[in-house]
């Protein structure tokens, strides 16, 4: 049997590139448009086995590539041999720019790396190295190697986002927890506590449609670009952006769902999501990066402990892991019920 996933079209290049890292794609057959839906375009990926968070299909039709070259395979003669081993496999695209990292060992070869991912991709206008992110705003490092432009507007779940790369991180790994929340809180009042340029807020606006959206973000360059992706999806009437510091500015006794969207010391701010939730009870989505022997049991433990501190009950509804953060690590979200 020949599997597919089925996806948007437009969430298709980070699907694809996610498989790829992770060996699942099946690279002899081709990606095709879906013919079991008529109203939106839908891709059918070909795949080697399970995939978590889609649903695999029995693929009738199939279409087989003459030959799928890689990243590696189109650099072979341009570069040593030996340095072949370290051309990365995987790499983002974020609008029309490409976001990849390069290991030290082949710093020299960035140039060509570049030119030849353009090549791959003719309809990106700039390609940046990426060496991870610093500092309190989570923003990353990056250097571009070609082109000039880095501010782009990346379609995801049809939902748009703009940003400038350089200075905003943006992960495509958090895609099916985006999509998950865009499904909840329709005719809720819901607060964002560490909304960036609206992950989580844009979604659910478009497609949740709760009452009130009170999105909330430190950085004043994320916050910018919240306020334009605000007006660029249409939600004026249901996000209210602010500018400032969550663990001054949350709101106490309005909120019927809030999102700790943050990892990293997300702990440290558990006081004031569970005190914005109203006293008649509502749901927390925290997030956190755990090692793997603790998975949910640290997360879940210091849910408790905040509640038992402002004499509040949990009861646990979910748990799911994004993706893995670091070696050992996971980044986690739990939901859980406060009353």
């Amino acid at each position: 049997m020949k599997r597919a996933i089925i996806v948007p079209a437009e969430e298709a290049e980070p699907v694809r590139s996610d498989l790829l890292q992770r060996g699942l794609l099946d690279k002899t057959r081709k990606i095709k448009v879906s013919n079991r839906h008529t109203v939106e375009k839908f891709l059918e990926i070909p795949v080697t086995g399970d995939v978590e968070g889609h649903t695999v299909i029995e693929q009738k039709e199939l279409e087989y590539y003459g030959k799928w070259e890689s990243l590696k395979e189109r650099l072979e003669g341009a570069i040593p041999a030996e340095e072949l081993a370290y051309v990365p496999s995987g790499w983002q695209l974020i609008g029309d720019v490409i976001i990849v990292s390069i290991p030290d060992e082949i710093d020299s070869r960035k140039a060509i790396i570049a030119k030849t991912l353009l090549e791959m991709y003719p309809g990106c206008k700039s390609v940046i190295r990426d060496f991870g992110i610093e500092g309190q705003f989570r923003e990353p490092k990056r250097q571009i190697i070609t082109g000039s432009q880095t501010e782009t507007i990346h379609r995801e779940n049809q939902c748009l986002f703009k940003m400038d790369v350089m200075r905003i991180m943006y992960s495509k790994g958090n895609l099916p927890e985006r999509k998950r929340m865009s499904m909840l809180g329709k005719d809720e009042v819901v607060v964002d506590m560490f909304a960036g340029i609206g992950y989580f807020s844009i979604p659910m606006a478009v497609y949740a449609k709760p009452e009130k959206i009170v999105s909330i973000e430190i950085n004043p360059v994320s916050y910018g670009y919240l306020r334009e992706n605000i007006q660029l999806n249409h939600v004026e009437d249901i996000i209210v952006p602010i500018n400032g510091d969550c663990a001054k500015l949350t709101p106490e006794g309005v909120a019927d769902r809030v999102i700790m969207g943050y990892v990293g010391s997300t702990h440290h701010y558990l006081e004031q999501g569970l005190m914005t939730i109203k006293k008649s009870g509502g749901v927390l989505h925290y997030h956190e990066t755990t090692p793997e022997e603790l998975l949910f049991e640290r997360p879940i433990s210091r849910i408790r402990d905040a509640a038992l501190e402002l004499g509040r009950e949990v009861g646990i509804q979910e748990c799911h892991r994004i993706k893995k953060y670091s070696p050992g690590v996971w980044h986690v979200v739990v939901d859980a019920e406060i009353t």
